[in-house]
């Protein structure tokens, strides 16, 4: 558990912005990072990034540590990325996910290899980019962030075994797109 950062965050609570300061110096990184995967731009992710941090300040007097810090701040980003990708989809259409950070290819020398693994890459992105929101936020919490089941669920407002439903769910339609020659009926379905 993360005590270091809830007592930071309980610090920033009691008026020390210092604490605050050094929260954010901790965490700017790792919100950037999950939001642009989450919105598939830098620049919107940065600016949800900074929204996240502002949420936070906002309501520090009401903060508890009844959570690890780590748990409550991708709870925050999770719902403010939700909240903010759903509006911008009612207003402009579907947000494309082309910036999931995808580990790159081992080097190669065989200009074939190295097309198929971008190719490979690209497939990915645009499965994921497929997904509805919610199961993409469980994927990226897990995949990327790295949260457990217990962690993701907190973060979702949902409980575990609707995590490991929307995380299997996730997994089918990308096992879906990896495999193209894979008839449709065996994929699994969505939701």
């Amino acid at each position: 558990m993360d005590d270091e950062d809830a007592a930071l965050m309980c610090r920033t609570r009691d008026g020390d912005a210092a604490a605050f300061a050094e929260l954010f110096a901790r965490w700017r990184v790792p919100m950037v990072r999950f939001a642009v995967r989450y919105t598939g731009d830098q620049a919107r992710g940065e600016e949800l990034a900074q929204d996240v941090f502002l949420k936070i300040y906002r309501a520090r007097a009401r903060y508890e540590p009844r959570e690890p810090f780590r748990a409550y701040i991708f709870k925050v980003a999770t719902n403010h990325c939700l909240n903010a990708v759903t509006r911008a989809e009612h207003r402009h259409g579907r947000v494309a996910l082309d910036d999931l950070a995808i580990p790159p290819p081992a080097p190669r020398t065989d200009p074939v290899e190295l097309l198929d693994a971008e190719s490979l890459q690209r497939r990915v992105r645009a499965a994921v980019a497929t997904l509805p929101e919610r199961q993409r936020a469980a994927l990226l919490l897990q995949k990327e962030d790295g949260l457990g089941y217990q962690e993701i669920a907190d973060a979702l407002a949902t409980s575990v075994s609707a995590v490991k439903s929307m995380l299997n769910r996730a997994r089918g339609v990308l096992l879906a797109a990896l495999e193209p020659d894979r008839p449709a009926a065996a994929a699994g379905g969505g939701e």
